[in-house]
């Protein structure tokens, strides 16, 4: 059996990590290796590991701002051992036969990479997530989101990739698609950081696997403080909810994704679409939460070297493009 490594991302709320702990205990297929990575908890989650799954490999970043997913979930990959990696933010549970229906779905082809499940909320009819794909606006889009589950989605198929809350990946294309020995992009902490990694699996040539059979549940927001809307028409926006630091990393997060990833052709295609969502976008935050600008702005030497990142991604296409691989 293939060693699974399960890398769980938590920052507080013990009760969540207990119960996806639980969760990923109880699968089915046993060749699990668990690795916790948290970014300085005080509300005792590392006593909690520490005392009762001694098994758990528990990594203590000190070091690491809380929100910085991709630097946590860097270290948890570079300690694994595992041929496929479960990538889990602490707020999401798993049915027992997870693991073992993610394994049928990427061992399908050798270029499957990554694959997704069926994430449903908490109520367990709602569709959080069937795979992650760039919208033509250019916005990370979760396929299904908030529609009921009545079957729409029970065809095992090809998608762009699966939503960071639960990932799986072959280790594989991990090791082939890092840049300066990151797997996530640093630069981009919180927010596009699952789009812009799968963006380049595919650029590399590897493909991402829908698996409905596969199904987990996730607490949307569950590990980021949600606040109320400024104003009653604001409110079905989860952009507006969200701490300060949460909406300048999802604006950073869009711009280096791009600056990366995508093509001048699919700009020029979808520009009325772009322009209409930015139109929006930074006319909601100068009229409302002007504050967030700077924060914005001053992120320009991060912006710098995304296009430094792109001139190595467009080499490293190219070189698979003439000589395979």
């Amino acid at each position: 059996m293939k060693l699974v490594s399960v890398i769980i991302l938590n920052y507080n709320k013990k009760d969540y990590l207990v119960t996806c702990l639980v969760s990923v205990m109880k699968q089915i297929y046993k060749n699990i290796e668990i690795i916790i990575t948290d970014n300085g908890s005080s509300d005792g989650s590392q006593t909690i590991v520490r005392e009762y799954c001694p098994s758990v490999k528990l990594i203590e970043n000190k070091d690491t701002d809380y929100f910085n997913c991709c630097r946590a979930r860097n270290k948890g990959i570079k300690l694994s051992k595992g041929e496929y990696i479960l990538s889990l933010d602490n707020d999401t549970i798993l049915e027992s036969n997870f693991v073992e229906e993610m394994i049928k779905a990427i061992e399908l082809h050798e270029k499957i990479g990554m694959v997704s499940g069926k994430i449903l909320l908490m109520d367990k009819k709602t569709i959080y997530s069937t795979g992650i794909f760039p919208s033509r606006s250019r916005r990370a889009t979760e396929r299904g989101n908030g529609e009921c589950d009545i079957g729409q989605y029970e065809k095992l198929e090809y998608i762009f990739g699966p939503t960071g809350a639960v990932s799986f990946f072959k280790r594989g294309m991990l090791e082939d698609i890092k840049i300066n020995d990151e797997y996530f992009d640093e630069r981009a902490p919180w927010g596009y950081d699952d789009l812009d990694l799968c963006w380049r699996a595919n650029l590399y040539g590897w493909k991402g696997l829908y698996a409905p059979t596969a199904i987990a549940y996730h607490i949307k927001g569950g590990t980021i403080k949600i606040k109320n809307a400024k104003l009653k028409f604001f409110k079905k926006y989860y952009f507006t909810q969200i701490p300060d630091w949460a909406k300048i990393n999802l604006v950073k997060g869009k711009y280096l994704t791009l600056i990366k990833n995508d093509s001048l052709r699919s700009i020029i295609i979808n520009l009325p679409h772009i322009l209409l969502h930015e139109f929006k976008l930074w006319s909601y935050i100068i009229l409302f939460e002007p504050q967030l600008t700077w924060g914005i702005i001053k992120n320009i030497k991060d912006f710098k070297i995304a296009f430094g990142k792109r001139q190595i991604i467009k080499k490293l296409k190219k070189i698979k493009t003439i000589y395979g691989g």
